[in-house]
This record gives structure tokens, sequence and C-alpha cells, in this order.
């Protein structure tokens, strides 16, 4: 079994901000490019186009309606991967040490030398973020793109995870939250950031800013201002009718 550092002097992760995301999917795309052609195996596509496709994805995207009692209805998109738990019991239960926590900056890997594809980790892990590549046969999860934030031969603007690079709404912020002066630690006391599912007790890292309610619309009618009253007494061919129905037998 793998144990946990201690105290790491940087916790690095993720603010997502619930708010802004727009279900775009550019974060899914991104995320499974870079990783498909850098860090590790690639990650696995079978029959993508056909009637059962299979794939590996690193982050995925899920849409929610809600309907508050006391708010409008309002979309949220919710971006999911690895939240590299602080307690991350998918660390201590591997029987190999594949998955481990890095002590120098608190990141959550996995060794794909030493996986034995046992499902341990995916089974201990409470969010899902832990997935079997169906054709390495090892277990694949966010890796915050340990491979671009320290690499010195990228722009230092691009020194930070692809789902975060490409983010159109700017939605998802990377950063240190061991540094209360950070700007993931400075957003997080700011917009109330959440835990997910803080009853679990494995204190991840990354964090998530809740959706602002929706401002109620009064009710008007659009379209009264635009029409012209309706006269009283009808004129025209309407006229002519009304009259005409007036004279017949009974039509007073």
């Amino acid at each position: 079994m793998t144990t946990l550092p201690g105290l790491t002097p940087r916790k690095l992760g993720l603010v997502i901000d619930l708010d802004t995301c727009v279900g775009c999917q550019a974060c899914v795309i991104a995320c499974k490019g870079w990783n498909t052609q850098n860090y590790g195996a690639p990650l696995a596509d079978l029959d993508p186009y056909g009637a059962a496709p299979r794939g590996t994805f690193l982050n995925r995207v899920h849409t929610y309606e809600l309907s508050p009692p006391d708010a409008a209805a309002q979309i949220v998109h919710f971006p999911k991967s690895c939240l590299h738990c602080e307690d991350a019991p998918c660390v201590t239960v591997c029987p190999t040490g594949a998955s481990y926590k890095r002590a120098e900056d608190g990141i959550v890997l996995v060794n794909e030398d030493a996986c034995i594809g046992c499902g341990l980790c995916a089974w201990a892990c409470p969010y899902g973020a832990r997935e079997m590549d169906p054709t390495a046969k090892v277990m694949k999860k966010c890796t915050l793109c340990v491979d671009r934030i320290y690499n010195e031969n990228l722009p230092e603007v691009d020194r930070e995870p692809a789902c975060v690079r490409t983010c159109p709404a700017g939605a998802r912020h990377f950063g240190d939250f061991a540094d209360p002066d950070s700007h993931v630690s400075r957003l997080t006391a700011e917009r109330g950031g959440i835990d997910l599912m803080p009853g679990m007790g494995t204190k991840p890292v990354n964090k998530y800013l809740p959706p602002r309610p929706k401002d109620r619309l009064p009710e008007v009618d659009v379209l009264g201002p635009l029409l012209a009253p309706v006269a009283e007494t009808p004129r025209g061919f309407l006229g002519w009718l009304d009259r005409a129905l007036t004279a017949l037998p009974g039509g007073g």
C-alpha cells in the first residue's frame, strides 16, 4: 500500500466556476488531445464512430437542469476530473504503490509501469475520477498536466493545465492553494468556494464556485405596446359585416 505524504509545501489544484462554465467541452477536447500525445500511454478510443464507442477521458462535463424553489430555473454545467485530494483513498488502497501523491506539490499520479489494472483505486474514489484504459489496461486520471506546468521549454503563459489554457469562458483557474494570496485562494475565499462531497472526508484540493442565482424577469406583455388600440365600433369590411349580420332575422 502507498502512504500519503504529510503537509505538502504546495497544493496545486483547480478552481472551477460553475457560474461561468458554458458546457462547450473545449476542456474535454484539450485534455484528451494533450494527454494522448504526451504524458503516459495514449488515451484509448475504440470504435469512436460506431454503434458502441468506448474511450478514456480524464475530464468530463456533465449538464444538469436545476429548478430551485426560490429562484429561476437554470442549466448548470459541471466539469469533473481528479480532485487531487489531501486524504486520497485511491492512493492508500493501491496494492503496488502505483498510485501516489507527490510530496512537493500534492499532485496525485499513477505510475503506469507499476499499475496492474486491479481497479481498486477506481473503487475507492468517491468521485468516479479514475478510468481503466481499455487498450493499455492501466488506470488513467487527471495529472494536472504535470508535463506542462514544469516544462521550461514552453512559454510561461502555457505552463498551466491544457483545460485551463483552453477554456474560452475563463471558468477554470489553476494555482497553489497553499499560498493564501494566490489567485485560486482569493477566488475561493471571495466566492465561497466549496468542496465536492465534503462528507467523504477526502479533503479535495480542487474547489467549485457555486452558480449565482439567476434573476427573475417580471411578467410583461411584450407585444402590447406595439399594437394599436382596437376600435370599439367596427369599421370597413368588419363594420359592413357587422351591420349585415345584425340586419338578418334574429341578428339584432
